[in-house]
C-alpha cells in the first residue's frame, strides 16, 4: 500500500469553526479511518500541523491525535509554512486575517483550502483567485452545504426531473443566539459587530450563492433588508457591549433562468420548522421541502385543491400528501466530505469546482447585499471572472 503524506497546515484552528467541524470531524475522523483511499493500493494521509495565537488551546488539541499519529502545533505561521513538509495550507481565522494568510501561504507556494468568506470585500477574493491561479497551486473554498444530506436529495430529484419547471425557492434559517446576559450565547461576540467583520448578511449569502449556483441557478440580481433587530449583547467576559453589525436578512434573488429565489436569514428568530435550515422548492410538477438532513415532497397528483373560507376549520391537513424521500446513499459530516475531495484533487489531480473564484462570488454577492439595503434597491450581479476592472474596491 502507498501512502501520501499530505502535511496541511491548519490555520485558525482553535476557533469554533476550526475545531469542531475542520479538525475533529474531519481531519481527525479521516485520520483514524485510515485515510483517504485513491486507489485499491493508494491511501492519502493527512498530517496536521495546528496554527494559532493560543498556546494552551494548541497543545490541547494536539493531544486528541489518533493512537499512532503526532499533530504538531506551532504559533509562528512563518516557520510552518517555510517547512517543505507541509503542502497545503487551510484558513479558518476570523475574516479579516484571511486575506494577509492566504497571500503569504501562496507566495510559499502551498496548495489553499479556505474557509468563506475568503476576503473582507470583492476586490481582495478575487485577487487571491487571481493569484492561486497565477501561481499555479490547487485551491478550494468551503462549500459544506453541497454535501448536506438533505440537499444531496435535492440534487437528484432536480436531476431526476421530478419538479418538470422550477418556479420559486423558498429559505428559512437561523435560530435564536442568546444575548449572553441570563444564557450563554451560541455564537461568538464578534459577529455581531460590523468593525471585526461581522454581520449576517455577510456571513451567509456567501452560503446562499453557491447553493443557488449549484442547485438552481446563476443569480442574476438581489433585492436585500439587512436589520439589527437586538442592539445590546453579552460578550465571552460577560461585558455589555453595542451591536453593530445586522443579525438579520431578508433576501430575494433573481436567477438567470427565471427562478426566484427568497432567503429569510435571523438570529433572532424562534424555530418551529422542521429544521434549522429549510429550503421550499416549487416546480410545475412537484414541490420539495429539504432540511439539513431529511427531504419531503408533494407530487402534482397528491397536490389539495385548496379554498379559501376562514369561517370554517380547514377539511385539508396540509402535512398529508407528503412523502419523505428515502435515504437513496449513506452520507457523512459535509465539511469532511469536501476536505477528501480537495485531497483527492491534489494528489491525483481529480476535479475540484468549488476554487477560490467560487468563494469570490460569495463575497461579491454579500457585498453587492449590502449595496441593495444601503441603496433600498434591485442590484444586478455581473460575471465576475470577465469584469475585474469594475470591482469597487481596490486589494
Amino acid at each position: 500500500m502507498k501512502t501520501h503524506s499530505l502535511g496541511i497546515i491548519l490555520n485558525g484552528v482553535t476557533g469554533r469553526m476550526g475545531t469542531n467541524q475542520h479538525y475533529l470531524r474531519s481531519i481527525l475522523a479521516i485520520m483514524e479511518q485510515g485515510g483517504v483511499r485513491i486507489g485499491e493500493a493508494e491511501t492519502i494521509m493527512p498530517v496536521p500541523t495546528l496554527v494559532g495565537r493560543n498556546e494552551a488551546k494548541l497543545a490541547q488539541l494536539a493531544t486528541l491525535a489518533p493512537a499512532g499519529h503526532h499533530v504538531r502545533w506551532t504559533t509562528d505561521l512563518g516557520g510552518a509554512l517555510a517547512d517543505p513538509e507541509n503542502v497545503i495550507y487551510f484558513d479558518a481565522q476570523t475574516t479579516g486575517r484571511r486575506y494577509e494568510g492566504v497571500i503569504e501561504a501562496i507566495e510559499a507556494g502551498k496548495h489553499v483550502y479556505c474557509e468563506k468568506p475568503t476576503a473582507t470585500n470583492t476586490a481582495q477574493a478575487y485577487a487571491l483567485y487571481t493569484r492561486a491561479r497565477d501561481a499555479g497551486i490547487k485551491h478550494g473554498v468551503v462549500q459544506d452545504k453541497l454535501w448536506l444530506p438533505g440537499l444531496l436529495k435535492l440534487r437528484t430529484l432536480i436531476d431526476q426531473g421530478f419538479f418538470g419547471e422550477l418556479l420559486s425557492v423558498r429559505g428559512e434559517f437561523g435560530y435564536w443566539v442568546f444575548e449572553g446576559d441570563t444564557v450563554k450565547p451560541q455564537r461568538p461576540s464578534w459577529n455581531y459587530r460590523k468593525e471585526d467583520d461581522g454581520g449576517i448578511i455577510v456571513d451567509m449569502l456567501c452560503h446562499w450563492r453557491y447553493v443557488l449556483d449549484n442547485l438552481f441557478g446563476k443569480v442574476k440580481a438581489v433585492s436585500c433588508l439587512g436589520a439589527t433587530h437586538v442592539g445590546q449583547r453579552w460578550d465571552e467576559k460577560g461585558q455589555p457591549y453595542r451591536c453593530t453589525a445586522d443579525d438579520s436578512a431578508y433576501a430575494t434573488f433573481e436567477l438567470e433562468n427565471g427562478v426566484i429565489a427568497n432567503f429569510n436569514s435571523s438570529w433572532c428568530v424562534r424555530v418551529r420548522r422542521d429544521d434549522l435550515l429549510t429550503l421550499q422548492v416549487d416546480g410545475t410538477k412537484g414541490s420539495a421541502i429539504a432540511g439539513l438532513r431529511d427531504c419531503t415532497v408533494q407530487h402534482s397528483s397528491a397536490t389539495p385543491r385548496c379554498t379559501w373560507n376562514p369561517d370554517i376549520d380547514s377539511p385539508i391537513r396540509y402535512h398529508d400528501g407528503w412523502n419523505r424521500v428515502p435515504d437513496w446513499q449513506a452520507s457523512e459530516n459535509a465539511f469532511k466530505a469536501q476536505w477528501e475531495l480537495f485531497l483527492r484533487h491534489v494528489v491525483a489531480n481529480e476535479p475540484f469546482p468549488w476554487t477560490l473564484l467560487e468563494g469570490a462570488k460569495g463575497v461579491q454577492l454579500a457585498e453587492l447585499g449590502l449595496q441593495s439595503w444601503e441603496k433600498r434597491a434591485w442590484v444586478e450581479v455581473p460575471e465576475l471572472e470577465s469584469n475585474p476592472a469594475g470591482l469597487k474596491h481596490s486589494p
